[in-house]
């Protein structure tokens, strides 16, 4: 072994190793990423088929965790009163969720979400109305430090915050989301669960990881080359 020879191995042994461990982690993060994309579309399968499962009655004591999104049907009348919520749709623009207080046959004082309003509905009357309800159940968290906070007496929110809107009509902190209606016209188009709004950015972050994984990989080739062009 000639002295350039072995020169050159002790300089590249730092940076080839280094080259070596930084993509083996760079990779395995993404490797990880892919494995929770696999386990968040379980999850988000698994929501699916329970906001389309059968309806059933709002339980005496709903649990936010274990009946989130759980399909309900329900009768009874709106009262008349009613919360605006700001919101924009894809595709037809800005406009309202309508939260209307809702008394069940049995009694109970609920929160229902009929649906979407265009904003030139805002001061459309909407009556108490008698109806029947399939929807589900959610306790939506829209709430961030960017939030405005309400105006109740216009009757304008800028989220569905059901703790706040179940003390300010005196309900239940219970809110269905209507899927359909019957018994009267729908007075909103109605704007119903999904998952879609539930974040699944995994693929983009394993890209993202295996990415710098090749940027490493090449900075650690071109690093090595310039070492032995030096040392030669």
């Amino acid at each position: 072994m000639t002295d350039k020879t072995a020169s050159l191995k002790r300089r590249i042994i730092v940076p080839l190793l280094a080259g070596i461990i930084g993509c083996a982690i760079l990779a395995s993060l993404g490797v990880w990423q892919l494995q929770r994309l696999a386990w968040k579309e379980a999850v988000l399968a698994e929501i699916d088929a329970r906001i389309a499962d059968d309806a059933v009655a709002i339980p005496a004591m709903p649990d936010r965790v274990a009946d989130r999104f759980l399909p309900v049907r329900v009768s009874g009348a709106t009262t008349g009163e009613e919360a605006r919520v700001l919101v924009s749709v894809k595709g037809t623009g800005a406009g309202f969720r309508v939260i209307s207080p809702f008394v069940t046959e049995d009694g109970r004082r609920i929160l229902l979400d009929e649906g979407f309003i265009r904003t030139t509905e805002k001061d459309v009357p909407r009556p108490a109305t008698e109806m029947t309800v399939i929807g589900n159940l959610h306790w939506p968290d829209e709430i961030d430090s960017f939030t405005p906070d309400p105006s109740p007496e216009d009757g304008l929110w800028f989220a569905r915050d059901v703790d706040i809107l179940s003390e300010w009509f005196r309900a239940e902190p219970i809110l269905v989301i209507a899927r359909t209606v019957s018994g009267t016209d729908a007075r909103a188009t109605p704007l119903p669960v999904t998952s879609e709004g539930i974040p699944n950015n995994h693929l983009g972050y394993a890209v993202q990881w295996f990415g710098l994984a090749i940027v490493w990989a090449g900075m650690t080739l071109f690093l090595l080359w310039r070492i032995r062009r030096r040392t030669i």
